[in-house]
């Protein structure tokens, strides 16, 4: 058993625009998520993943960078980035960055150069493709909808961009393009960062002329590499974002041997309520059997050989409780119980700021409203097309990013807290209701079951090394698992329905009862558990030990 202070993290993704504004211009900022340590350390978590806060002209919300080794004047200074990594650090928070190396911003000055001519210096930074038959290099597509290849007139070629056309794609198998990569990364490692977060890092080995985007041959060689030059001996947590991986995948990046990542983000139960072979926005209802089926292969197939990052919502997510919980009548219940069945799992949990106060999607009846740049392609795109507009707009209510990126709801004041100016997108109406600080002092509150857990977690290596083990397979209203260490097992239960529904154990554990550690109900400590009767949204987590 590996023992790792990652693997015993729990980790808390900070979405800066929306998370605290210090100064009221409508926009967060880095002061802001100063200002609010003393929230997070209460909370009881040990990093915060900060999405990019890097120099950027903001076509895709920081992820089109144009000096890595600067701030967005939006956020603020590079002393206000060093404070905050101070007074972190005295809070024994670590900072984890987000690390963008697929593309930069056309905006880059590396990018202004290599479009001057075909022979400057950093023409070959970049992916550069004449026409074919005067027209695009060939039919990849890009993530926020249109080709992927942009013509450049003044030299008559195309650049490859898999985001926005503001997003060129680096060449990475342009060895100074990693040895420049590695220098920033240093950078930041010298400053005293936890770690890296690591934008669609599949997408580094890529090889446009054959179409393979992801996970290329070079790739794994890259990460090695990535890994020797820059954090390899430095103890750091690093996860990689990776949309298209297999356990098998997963297994190479999180290699125990340390020669790649700590971990990395997989989203196969992140694509469950989409029709299949489809977009995103082709809804589909989750079924709870391929939910258990998709999380249970991942704790099961890395058992020993990898690490899991466990995650239900970021930046590019809905809100979890709006998603597969209910976030009218029992909001509050489903969030728990949806947190419960996270966090009972192996592998390393991340929150997404206003998770852990159960916040939900938004619905702005006028599309100006909404200010992510890839809803707006689609619906663009899809009007075009023939679609209507009432069915896209379900399609945005349900996935759209911006459900992740409303302002954090702190107290019920005018905009929630959140600035004393015109927030940059609008507050959740639903914020009189759903703010932090109506829950910090209810012991019952979301937040407080949220602290409860994380606690619990410290308390209890099973929770962190146990290992586990589906129960219950195929029923359909009842997500239920076991975790084995040692003398010890715990039992976690979780209903998925708003109905009552009966819980009877289909194995006898051997195992003598000692405790239960966290329900969303009020709980009879002499019911007999193998038979319960579970209300709507019910979680809990018992605890056994060997007779």
């Amino acid at each position: 058993m590996n023992k790792e202070w990652w693997k015993e993290s729990v980790v808390y993704q900070v979405y800066p625009r929306s998370f605290n504004d210090s100064n009221g211009d409508g926009i967060g900022d880095i002061k802001g998520i100063t200002e609010r340590l003393d929230y997070l350390k209460e909370l009881g978590i040990d990093v915060i993943w900060l999405s990019p806060v890097y120099k950027s002209p903001n076509d895709d919300n920081g992820y089109d960078i144009s000096d890595y080794e600067d701030i967005m004047d939006d956020f603020g200074t590079m002393e206000d980035m060093d404070e905050l990594l101070r007074e972190s650090n005295k809070k024994g928070i670590k900072i984890l960055m987000d690390l963008v190396v697929n593309h930069t911003s056309d905006e880059h000055k590396w990018f202004i150069e290599a479009k001057k001519s075909q022979d400057n210096p950093y023409r070959d930074y970049y992916i550069w493709r004449d026409p074919v038959n005067g027209e695009e290099p060939n039919d990849l597509r890009s993530t926020f909808s249109g080709s992927a290849w942009q013509y450049d007139e003044g030299s008559d070629q195309y650049y490859l961009h898999l985001f926005s056309k503001k997003q060129p794609d680096l060449n990475w198998e342009n060895e100074e393009v990693r040895n420049k990569v590695y220098d920033m990364m240093n950078f930041w490692i010298d400053k005293g960062i936890g770690g890296f977060r690591m934008d669609v890092i599949e997408l580094i080995g890529k090889i446009p002329d054959e179409k393979i985007k992801e996970n290329g041959p070079k790739l794994h060689d890259y990460i090695k590499e990535m890994n020797k030059k820059t954090f390899g001996n430095k103890n750091l947590l690093t996860v990689g974002e990776a949309w298209c991986s297999n356990p098998e995948i997963a297994r190479q990046y999180s290699n125990p041997d340390g020669s790649e990542l700590s971990m990395i983000f997989q989203f196969e139960h992140i694509l469950l309520d989409q029709q299949p072979g489809k977009e995103k926005w082709d809804l589909k209802p989750l079924e709870l059997l391929d939910l258990k089926k998709a999380l249970s292969r991942w704790q099961v197939e890395l058992e020993g050989t990898g690490w899991n990052s466990l995650f239900w919502n970021n930046h590019d997510v809905p809100r979890i409780v709006s998603r597969w919980g209910n976030d009218k009548e029992y909001r509050v219940e489903s969030a728990k119980m949806l947190a419960t069945l996270l966090h009972g799992m192996k592998g390393t949990p991340y929150i997404y700021q206003g998770e852990e106060l159960g916040m939900t999607n938004i619905r702005f009846e006028n599309l100006n409203d909404y200010k992510d740049i890839e809803t707006l392609n689609m619906y663009n795109e899809r009007i075009e097309q023939g679609y209507k507009h009432e069915d896209i707009m379900q399609s945005i209510y349900t996935k759209g990013r911006d459900n992740a990126r409303t302002p954090i709801q702190w107290d019920d004041s005018e905009n929630a807290g959140f600035t004393t100016g015109e927030p940059w997108i609008k507050v959740n109406p639903n914020y009189k209701e759903i703010n932090a600080k109506s829950q910090l002092n209810d012991e019952n509150s979301i937040f407080n079951y949220y602290k409860k857990l994380i606690k619990i977690r410290k308390l209890n290596p099973i929770i962190v090394y146990g290992e586990y083990k589906l129960i219950l397979e195929e029923n359909k209203e009842i997500f239920a698992y076991t975790r084995t260490l040692e003398n010890e097992k715990i039992l976690v239960i979780c209903n998925f329905t708003e109905s009552e529904t009966k819980f009877i154990l289909d194995e006898q554990i051997e195992f003598k009862y000692r405790e239960f550690l966290i329900s969303n109900y009020d709980l009879d400590v002499n019911e007999p558990i193998d038979n319960i009767v579970l209300r709507p949204y019910e979680a809990r987590i018992h605890k056994f030990v060997l007779n």
